[in-house]
């Protein structure tokens, strides 16, 4: 605590204003709250940035007359408590407690069925991808012995989830129907739940193949990237063919016969493609996806699939419009499919905040067909070291390691970032392609990615003063189903 002799200086560290033409807000950066700020607690804030920062009696003075001093006095006591205002020259962020990690209850496995796949993308980051005749394919003992260690090391949880990935999924589909059999029957008897997803290009889906995905309630998600121009650019067949006909007939068929869950699409954004509102438009209002998912290519430099530095504006841009419209329908009480808004919409209101970005090697690893635990999907086939097997179990020492030096803050800039417990240093994929180094912080696009976090509290906060219902209606049911 301090005195009320101390000098109290506004730390940027620990809070962030963001302002609108009529409104300010705080983001509390260490909880992820955000909290309206009046004139008087603007007026409390400007003066402490101010060098040397101002005592609680000295804020008294300076804004006599125009606010009462009980109320300033209260202001700045509840930004001290919050960090916010700090002794002046001991300004320090607030991050979590470094705690070594020794325990890994998963909650999600994906089985990487078959490296092999039916199409051909231009962008495809998978390494050990093959025709489908080529692809290693998983056998059932292996998967069998992911789905009981994946209830072991997720003994604490009520629910369990199976992710279906590839190459192609659908081109081991006997696997698939084998594996859910199983894992319905031990999740039974271990009176746990047990959900179901897959991400697939569609076109090998069939009738009978809907009926039985919607039958057991899987989560799907169709890689598409838009109207057929664009689409048929970078997503070919083996032969070098577009897709766009047949996926867009098999989507047509998926989401005329799909009840159970809604089906989202995920678009990757390569070199030249940012028209993001007219693949929106395409994709949820003509074809009618629930959500679009948008994936910005940014592995590297040399990489001639990547975005350029211009082009991750543009798409920052094009998000910002389309978030804009985003806003317009929750205003009105809908949800225009922006799954990028909508997850950042989440993230503020239930006040995410990540030690590590994102579950890979804590609630999640990856399955290849050989059985070894990989970090997520993205891994399989890579040169990163894998984390033990699913005949042996987890290698806790060697997992335990890598997160702890992802845990650890010090020494980058995400130490005292504002955005560091929503991003916390960034997709450990990316960084590995880009910079051949998973730890290394994304840092080739914080400040876009900052600026659309500046942008999603003014759409939050609107979103919450004007039809709070939104959320109820539309993110918490979402949250639940994740």
């Amino acid at each position: 605590m301090h005195s009320t002799n101390d000098s109290l200086e506004f730390n940027a560290w620990n809070g962030h204003l963001v302002r609108t033409d009529t409104d300010a807000y705080l983001l509390h950066v260490p909880t992820t709250a955000v909290f309206g700020v009046d004139d008087l607690g603007l007026a409390v804030i400007d003066a402490c940035r101010l060098k040397g920062g101002r005592t609680t009696d000295q804020l008294v003075t300076e804004l006599a007359g125009r606010f009462p001093p009980e109320r300033i006095r209260a202001f700045a006591a509840e930004l001290s408590k919050l960090e916010v205002l700090q002794v002046s020259g001991s300004l320090k962020p607030i991050n979590p407690t470094s705690a070594k990690v020794t325990a890994f209850p998963l909650s999600t496995l994906v089985l990487n069925v078959n490296t092999g796949c039916n199409l051909s993308c231009t962008y495809c980051y998978k390494e050990d991808l093959v025709k489908p005749s080529l692809g290693k394919r998983m056998d059932f003992v292996t998967a069998a012995r992911s789905v009981d260690m994946l209830l072991k090391a997720g003994e604490q949880r009520d629910k369990i989830n199976i992710v279906f990935f590839g190459g192609e999924p659908l081109t081991n589909v006997p696997l698939i129907k084998e594996v859910v059999d199983y894992a319905e029957a031990v999740s039974n008897r271990a009176g746990k739940r047990v959900d179901f997803s897959l991400t697939t290009n569609a076109t090998l889906l069939t009738p009978a193949l809907i009926d039985y995905f919607d039958s057991h309630r899987f989560g799907i998600s169709v890689s598409m990237d838009g109207p057929q121009a664009i689409h048929d650019r970078h997503r070919k067949t083996v032969g070098g063919k577009g897709t766009y006909d047949v996926v867009s007939r098999k989507v047509a068929l998926l989401l005329e016969r799909y009840r159970s869950r809604p089906v989202g699409a995920r678009v990757t954004l390569g070199a030249g493609n940012t028209g993001v509102e007219a693949i929106h438009e395409h994709l949820k209002f003509e074809l009618g996806f629930h959500e679009v998912g948008y994936a910005p290519v940014t592995a590297s430099d040399t990489e001639g699939h990547a975005l350029s530095d211009e082009e991750m504006l543009e798409v920052h841009r094009a998000f910002e419009r389309l978030g804009e419209n985003y806003l317009q329908h929750a205003l009105a009480g809908r949800n225009n499919g922006f799954s990028n808004m909508h997850q950042l919409m989440t993230d503020l209101h239930e006040g995410r905040r990540k030690s590590v970005p994102c579950g890979g090697g804590v609630g999640l690893l990856a399955v290849d067909a050989e059985g070894d635990l990989n970090l997520c999907h993205r891994f399989t086939g890579s040169d990163l070291p894998t984390f033990g097997n699913v005949a042996t179990g987890i290698d806790t020492v060697s997992l335990g390691a890598f997160v702890d030096k992802a845990v650890n803050r010090e020494g980058t800039h995400c130490q005292t970032c504002r955005i560091r417990n929503l991003c916390s240093g960034g997709c450990y994929h990316e960084s590995y392609a880009r910079y051949g180094d998973p730890h290394h912080r994304t840092y080739h696009y914080c400040n876009l990615l900052r600026s659309w976090v500046d942008f999603g509290v003014r759409v939050y906060a609107e979103i919450q003063r004007a039809n709070p219902e939104f959320f109820v209606r539309h993110l918490e049911p979402r949250s639940a189903n994740a």
